[in-house]
């Protein structure tokens, strides 16, 4: 196997060889195939930038598509065979490490682009062409208002010679004279051209200004005029041509005959509809693709008063699961009788159905009253999906989850209203799955807000936007303060003061809490040392940390608390690490190794939230903890006098089985004075909570150890 390209330069490089190689054999020119790669380079380059640009500009693949034309790549084989390199080869050299599915969306979009180019430029060079032959033809038409003239001879050496077909007709539409290239274009010998009347070449594709215009300018109105048109041959098929008709005058300036010049464009119009099908059709399932979804969502919504719309946004669940356990074929074949389904489903007058890609499919209807026709659309969905379909012996289950909007047109953009299907959707499958929900705005507000909190999170760290506060831990025997737990804050420019429940899940889902929790120590191990210092004496201060399950898996955990120790100079017996009870239920060796090695350390490990995640007590004894830290839900009815009997002896018997461990105990949400003391007197170390302070700055906690320290 060959060696990947280093650098981008050598990709495109590499882009612009394979290009060449394809469309040499089918150039006309006298470059040598090398040659020709110098000069495919530059387009290449622009095709590349084009591919990776913020936004889409056609103008750009469609002056590539022109330069083909221009480098005497003019058979519409070579534009084939571009057409083909750019989408096998483009995203894989020129894409870089993008988003493959908005390369491959942009890549499609660069195709046509290009493919609209070259039609133009070639359709220029042959008006070009005709032109020049117009001209010829325009300085003999004395030969033919004064019965052939000396210079007749020229003349029928244009006319019969031309590539192009050329027919003259009188003033009445009678055809008098066609030359060999328009009778091949019709095909059953000349005398089923001449003779003929220019009326009877109606046809139903005729633009409505085709005949207008053929009528001002046998009135003498116009000179000529240029349209596209198709007729009939006489065996039935279609010829398609561009058609340029102009008036030849006598000498007295009166009008006399018609000439008309026309191009075949049939083969090039196919070539057109194929490239355009394939551009805005799902090569795999054949339905239309997210280009041409997009196109028909936007003359929806750009409809009038009165019209509404139904949106039906499916996702299939537990796809990557068969992807990952059968194999691609397989996970293709399903997608392939997934979408017979669903355009079985989808055969109402404005109905469609569309893939977006991967196993993501719309469904979409309009209409007076979508609001009952959606609901309807997505249960005749749900109900095509029941039936397993059988791959390789194998009778797989199909479920899915839809989100739906629906609404009236005009309100929305088609971005807007997809983005609200895509939202839904995931809640549908949030719940659950095998389900449909309907849109919600509010619920979208939330979505989108937790989006943006989300993309949000690594620029704010890098920007300084996070701070901490404290709560202090009281030591419920004395009263004195024995150190404090570090809550980070993020103070977001738009939303103000957020605590962490608002962003440290979308953290721990995008990896950025493992940067943001070093942080957290690294702050907090650092003010430990700074209260430690200013009390005059080790003292015993300490600061407890959070770790998340994220965390815990980290490999640099160790090292990484190490060292910020280290630097900051402070003992390990100055930070507890606070871990919840549901990351370790059923936690391996594996998993409390490294937790193993911080206590052996003298790190204390505290078990947070205890009592909420039903694990066993007995494995107590193998986690490697010192503190146990009792959920609030346990204490709440000790805010009143007197407390429940129930909850009493429940937290008595936690408080006797921790001693017996050796373990501390630490309450949480303590609110009130007789839920402190009842605390106190069930045998409890230290507590928290709004009773003795609120989170707040480092030197609030500093002040209150001072205060206990003097008495």
């Amino acid at each position: 196997m060959t060696a990947e390209p280093d650098g981008p330069e050598d990709r495109l490089r590499r882009f612009a060889t394979i290009w060449s190689r394809a469309v040499f054999p089918v150039t006309s020119t006298s470059l040598t195939r090398p040659e020709l790669e110098e000069q495919l380079l530059p387009l290449a380059r622009r095709l590349s930038e084009a591919l990776r640009a913020r936004s889409f500009e056609a103008e750009t693949p469609k002056a590539v598509g022109a330069a083909l034309v221009g480098a005497h790549c003019t058979d519409p084989d070579a534009l084939a065979r571009s057409l083909d390199c750019v989408d096998a080869y483009l995203v894989l050299y020129c894409g870089e490490d993008g988003p493959q599915e908005d390369l491959r969306t942009r890549c499609s979009r660069l195709q046509h682009a290009m493919a609209a180019g070259f039609a133009q430029k070639l359709r220029e060079r042959t008006l070009a062409e005709q032109e020049a032959i117009a001209q010829a033809a325009l300085r003999a038409q004395g030969v033919v208002a004064q019965a052939l003239h000396a210079s007749e001879a020229r003349f029928r050496a244009v006319f019969e010679g031309a590539a192009i077909g050329i027919g003259i007709a009188d003033l009445q539409g009678n055809i008098l004279e066609v030359n060999g290239a328009l009778v091949r274009m019709f095909g059953g010998g000349e005398q089923a051209v001449r003779g003929r009347n220019v009326s009877e070449w109606t046809h139903a594709d005729d633009a409505p200004q085709v005949w207008r215009l053929y009528d001002e300018l046998v009135r003498g109105e116009r000179e000529h005029y240029h349209v596209e048109k198709a007729f009939y041959r006489p065996d039935g098929t279609v010829l398609w041509t561009n058609l340029t008709v102009s008036l030849l005058r006598d000498p007295d300036g009166q009008p006399q005959y018609q000439l008309a010049l026309m191009e075949d464009t049939t083969e090039r119009r196919l070539l057109n509809l194929r490239l355009r099908y394939e551009a805005t059709h799902d090569a795999l399932t054949g339905l239309p693709n997210r280009t041409l979804f997009f196109e028909r969502l936007e003359k929806v919504l750009a409809a009038g008063e009165g019209q509404r719309f139904g949106l039906c946004y499916l996702d299939l669940d537990g796809f990557k699961t068969i992807n990952d356990s059968l194999g691609h074929a397989a996970g293709d074949r399903l997608l392939v009788e997934v979408a017979d389904r669903l355009q079985s489903c989808a055969t109402a007058p404005g109905e469609m159905v569309a893939r977006l890609g991967g196993d993501e499919f719309v469904a979409l209807t309009t209409g007076p009253d979508t609001h009952r026709e959606v609901d309807d659309l997505a249960a005749r969905i749900m109900n095509a999906l029941l039936a397993p379909v059988r791959i390789e012996g194998r009778e797989l289950t199909v479920r899915g989850s839809i989100g739906i909007v629906e609404g009236p047109a005009g309100e929305h953009s088609p971005a807007e209203v997809l983005r609200s299907a895509d939202i839904t959707m995931y809640r549908a499958k949030s719940a659950g799955g095998n389900r449909f929900e309907l849109a919600d705005p509010e619920a979208d507000a939330r979505a989108i807000t937790r989006h943006g909190l989300t993309t949000a999170l690594p620029a704010a760290l890098e920007r300084g936007e996070f701070f901490i506060e404290y709560q202090p831990l009281v030591h419920l025997g004395d009263g004195s303060v024995r150190g404090a737990e570090a809550l980070v804050r993020w103070l977001h420019p738009q939303h103000g003061v957020l605590g962490p429940d608002r962003f440290i899940p979308l953290a721990e889902h995008t990896g950025l809490i493992v940067p943001l929790g070093r942080w957290v120590l690294e702050q907090s191990v650092r003010q430990v040392g700074h209260w430690r210092e200013r009390c005059g004496e080790p003292g015993p201060l300490r600061i407890n940390v959070n770790l998340s399950p994220c965390q815990l898996t980290h490999p640099g955990l160790v090292q990484d608390t190490v060292d910020i120790l280290e630097r900051a100079g402070v003992s390990p017996e100055a930070l507890c690490l606070e871990v919840t009870e549901s990351a370790l239920i059923g936690a391996d060796d594996d998993l409390l190794k490294p937790l193993r090695r911080l206590a052996e350390m003298g790190v204390d490990i505290a078990l947070d939230d205890f009592g909420t995640g039903y694990s066993n007590l007995a494995n107590l004894r193998r986690l490697p903890v010192s503190v146990l830290k009792l959920d609030r839900s346990f204490t709440q009815s000790m805010q009143q006098f007197p407390a429940d009997p129930v909850d009493l002896k429940i937290v008595e018997g936690i408080v006797s089985l921790a001693h017996s461990l050796d373990l501390a105990v630490t309450v949480e949400g303590v609110e009130t004075g007789a839920q402190a003391e009842q605390l106190r007197i069930l045998g409890c170390d230290t507590a928290q909570g709004w009773y003795y302070a609120r989170p707040g700055p480092p030197d609030r906690l500093h002040e209150l150890a001072l205060v206990d320290a003097t008495g």
